[in-house]
């Protein structure tokens, strides 16, 4: 396929990419900003797409991906812009208010609660929170992959029937 085959091609089927777009994004804009820098990457990585293949759905696994990549991305920098007419940040250092007492309180039980799990299973849950991904904590831990997502996810279970025992004393 031609440089021009492959333009006409994504210029043909942007426009049943809009509506994806704007279902992961809710918001016009950024639907916008979406679908074009998944028409971006597509154009830039032509030569990745085997011809003869579905464009449309690899067309739909770059929006995807991007998308998932943009909110983790914003979601480590724990900046959410309000969008309101004041423009503030809403995590804005100078007018963030603590009460360190029920958060110390909340946190003591939490990690008593962490402290009460088996090794087998608090090990992977801690790499995880850490910010670990499954496949450095399956290669740390030299576990398959699948046993990494199993405990994490028995950690978080034990861990919520744990706190809302606790919960229901109080």
């Amino acid at each position: 396929m031609t440089t021009l085959e492959f333009s006409y091609s994504l210029h043909k089927l942007s426009s049943s990419l809009k509506p994806f777009a704007l279902k992961l994004t809710r918001d016009v804009d950024d639907a916008n900003d979406l679908l074009q820098d998944t028409m971006v990457k597509a154009f830039t990585n032509r030569e990745k797409f085997t011809e003869g293949t579905n464009l449309k759905a690899w067309l739909y696994t770059i929006m995807k991906n991007t998308f998932i990549t943009n909110y983790q991305r914003m979601v480590r920098r724990g900046t959410f812009v309000d969008t309101t007419d004041n423009l503030h940040y809403i995590n804005s250092s100078n007018v963030q208010i603590e009460n360190g007492v029920f958060g110390n309180f909340t946190m003591d039980d939490i990690y008593e609660a962490i402290g009460k799990l088996d090794d087998v299973y608090k090990t992977p849950f801690m790499m995880h929170y850490r910010g670990f991904k499954y496949h450095e904590i399956a290669d740390k831990l030299q576990i398959p992959i699948g046993t990494v997502k199993n405990r994490i996810h028995i950690a978080r279970k034990l861990l919520k029937e744990d706190l809302m025992v606790y919960k229901h004393k109080n």
